[in-house]
């Protein structure tokens, strides 16, 4: 890949990872001013966008865009992540790489097509998917995809990177642990531990992308 290439390539990954994450917080921030009586405390992140709150068109707007975002970072990943990790070492790493991608595109099109009908979970068919089926499976594959990077990058001496899933993966486990445990009035603080490190990792994985083809490009 020549260089003018690989510069408008490691440009678009380092913005849109870093806006995918903006305009999350955005939709968690503006979509809340939205929602009458909204509690981010205790209430989680989708409750902005389920069908009936007064705040799913500007709160759904601003998490399609960052879902966009997300989208456009991750299928760049995918598409050289051969070129970025070739190494027989970086085969881990590679896998878990395409399995964050999965997981994102899953995420997008799962809760764009089967948001919550109500705040919380209110037994409908739409928020059974929408809980057990695509939150299950995201949670799933994100720890799968954070243990692999991890061991892929310590294996492989990407370090930075593979440090930067450990966290994702811990800030994970202390989302969905204290959720369960603490009081109902503070579900939404840890909730959003969950919900806040996949986007995270994406800034932190295309900051890394970003740097990976700095590198490559000087050599």
């Amino acid at each position: 890949m020549n260089k003018n290439t690989t510069d408008k390539v490691k440009y678009w990954i380092l913005v849109c990872g870093i806006l995918n994450v903006v305009f999350y917080l955005l939709h968690d921030i503006i979509g809340a001013r939205f929602y009458p009586g909204y509690n981010w405390m205790a209430q989680a992140v989708s409750d902005l966008t389920a069908v009936n709150a007064p705040s799913r068109v500007i709160a759904s707007g601003l998490s399609n865009i960052s879902g966009i975002f997300t989208c456009i970072v991750c299928t760049l990943i995918c598409i050289y992540a051969k070129e970025l990790w070739p190494k027989t070492s970086e085969k881990l790493l590679r896998l878990g790489v395409y399995l964050f991608v999965t997981m994102h595109w899953i995420s997008a099109v799962g809760y764009g097509l089967f948001p919550l009908t109500g705040s919380g979970y209110d037994g409908s068919v739409q928020s059974f998917i929408h809980v057990f089926v695509i939150t299950v499976l995201v949670v799933l594959l994100s720890i799968v995809y954070s243990i692999l990077i991890a061991a892929g990058g310590f294996k492989s001496g990407n370090k930075a990177l593979a440090w930067c899933a450990v966290a994702s993966v811990l800030l994970m486990f202390a989302g969905a642990a204290g959720s369960g445990i603490v009081p109902r009035e503070y579900f939404g603080i840890f909730e959003r531990f969950s919900t806040y490190s996949a986007g995270c990792f994406t800034s932190a994985i295309a900051i890394a992308v970003f740097v990976k083809f700095s590198d490559q490009a000087n050599q």
